[in-house]
């Protein structure tokens, strides 16, 4: 099953995640598709982790590269 979910929240995006594609303002073109390296389960204690902080960053970025 494939579920295409819409946020603004960066940190919902990497918590929920398995892939995030980061869009500019219009016209809306991806700056980046990026695959979310974390276990596929996820539990609340993960929002403390380097590896979450280290997905967070990357999106990030990528969000203002693309000048949103």
């Amino acid at each position: 099953m494939t579920v295409l979910f819409v946020t603004h929240s960066i940190t919902e995006a990497a918590f929920l995640a398995q892939r995030a594609v980061v869009l500019t303002r219009r016209p809306g073109r991806a700056v980046i598709d990026h695959s979310i390296d974390l276990p596929e389960e996820r539990k609340n204690m993960l929002r403390g982790e380097p590896a979450f902080a280290k997905q967070t960053r990357i999106l990030l970025e990528a969000l203002e590269r693309g000048g949103a």
